[in-house]
């Protein structure tokens, strides 16, 4: 393992920074006052202009993406600004290339790098620390992002895919299938005999529940798969999207319940719930046969989480959140189960 990997986090960031000055001067233009704003997957920094204009700089993680997959993402993004979705406007290179390749000696391997146009707002949360928001105002941002994540799931199914288009499936396979694309969860070492024979218990019953549900084009799609709150921008009432590192095919449900995923201890849940499928209703159809399956994707959305923490326990994000995901994914599981119970559906 190379040396850089056995840094923390904060020296791996101080070794990124200077990869992200040095990509930066593959753009027009100076820029200064480069600043890491998150490091989870991609390193993410701030820089500004000579010209006064702020923009964001990802330094990708190693290997997530091939260049192929990481240009669909852009593409995709420039697709959803075209029509009228306000995402970040992808800056390119003083080549007219969209990312760039860019290795400094400090880090192992060469990084994809991409700049994107700063987004002004407000994020509506995070993961973390909840909502920015009171009841009442909970369900209006629900609304909307419900009805955003329905315009998008639109604009997709009318998109006419680029050439060499490629991105990861979260579908049966890169959920709960043998190696599930973010990790083998069931394989947690924190978790007891009795969670994991749970979660087994419940990924059965999903594989059953997804045979049942279908591909199609009205269910399943390019989807962004990290609609949580902290990914929303709230400027003016209006809202805006960003971050679509994990975005790929999937099940619309599954956009649906990550935005409601770490909101469930939130007072206003129920209203939120509601305000989610009412606003993704206003411009979309969402039969409730659909709608009923929401535990289902609760409990999908909840592997995934395992088995980034699975997959990188060495993280400090992995250490901080483990205990609680753990939690909150066995009790999705059972929820799910208890559902499924209820139904009279057959274990």
């Amino acid at each position: 393992m190379s040396d850089f990997y056995r840094l923390s986090d904060e020296e791996q960031a101080v070794r990124l920074t200077e990869l992200a000055r040095v990509a930066l001067q593959r753009w027009p233009g100076d820029y200064s006052a480069v600043t890491l704003i998150k490091y989870r997957e991609n390193a993410v920094f701030s820089a500004l202009g000579s010209d006064g204009r702020k923009v964001a700089v990802r330094v990708h993680r190693h290997a997530y993406h091939s260049d192929d997959a990481l240009r669909s993402e852009l593409q995709w993004m420039q697709a959803l600004g075209r029509d009228g979705i306000e995402v970040p406007p992808i800056i390119p290179t003083s080549d007219g290339d969209i990312f760039a390749i860019v290795a400094v000696p400090g880090v192992p391997e060469p990084r994809q790098v991409d700049v994107l146009g700063w987004m002004a707002g407000v994020p509506a949360g995070s993961s973390e620390e909840g909502l920015e928001a009171d009841e009442d105002g909970a369900e209006r941002l629900f609304f909307g992002a419900g009805a955003l994540a329905a315009r998008m799931h639109d604009q997709v199914k009318a998109m006419a895919l680029p050439e060499g288009f490629t991105r990861h499936a979260w579908d049966d396979d890169g959920l709960i299938g043998a190696d599930p694309f973010w990790g083998r969860f069931w394989e947690l070492e924190q978790l007891t005999a009795e969670q994991h024979d749970l979660l087994q218990q419940a990924r059965a019953s999903a594989r059953d529940d997804l045979a049942a549900f279908g591909k199609h084009a009205d269910n399943y799609g390019l989807i962004h798969a990290d609609f949580v709150p902290e990914n929303l921008l709230v400027e003016d009432g209006r809202l805006k999207l960003i971050d679509f590192d994990d975005g790929g095919y999937g099940w619309h449900m599954f956009d649906l319940a990550t935005a409601l995923y770490f909101n469930l201890d939130h007072p206003a849940y129920d209203r939120m719930e509601r305000a989610l499928f009412e606003g993704y209703r206003s411009v979309r159809a969402l039969p409730d046969a659909d709608g009923a399956l929401l535990p289902l994707f609760m409990f999908l959305r909840s592997t995934t989480y395992l088995g980034w923490v699975q997959t990188r326990p060495e993280t400090q994000t992995a250490k901080e959140l483990g205990p609680m995901l753990i939690e909150r994914a066995c009790l999705v599981a059972r929820r799910y189960l208890d559902d499924r119970a209820q139904a009279g559906v057959a274990a």
